[in-house]
């Protein structure tokens, strides 16, 4: 497991264009860390690496959104509203992430069984100093 240090919303979306370049067709990320902690800044940071340059915002009302125009497909899905299995069947959770582009999750704990075991996990932790620790999982930069 990677630990990088990220003290500013800059090195969030610097962290995220780096992630951008090693993703592939197929990839799932998996996100974990409390409200506030950057994980839609650190999407952000991918999309604008994949070449998307439509405004990337958080899905938690929508769930899922999708962006065609950069690299790869991005699938970005935030689980927080989320309540059963049931739910995430309902919407097309596995169609995408065993889909053609890039799936990013939001709160994936919600379903962490679910999520391929390939997957890359990232999880988001705010220090007392308000920088973030970034784990990353499954993937080395």
């Amino acid at each position: 497991m990677s630990e990088i240090t990220a003290a500013t919303t800059e090195d969030m979306l610097e962290l995220g264009g780096r992630l951008s370049e090693i993703s592939a067709p197929g990839m799932v990320i998996a996100l974990t860390g409390s409200l506030g902690a950057g994980k839609t800044t650190l999407v952000k940071g991918i999309a604008e690496g994949l070449g998307i340059k439509q405004a990337v915002t958080s899905p938690s009302f929508t769930i899922i959104k999708e962006y065609y125009e950069g690299r790869l497909p991005l699938f970005h899905m935030d689980l927080y509203r989320i309540d059963n299995y049931e739910e995430l069947y309902m919407i097309g959770f596995e169609e995408l992430i065993y889909g053609i582009g890039l799936s990013i999750i939001e709160w994936s704990e919600k379903a962490e069984e679910l999520i391929p075991p390939d997957a890359v996990g990232i999880e988001i932790k705010i220090l007392s100093d308000g920088r973030r620790t970034v784990f990353l999982n499954g993937i080395k930069l």
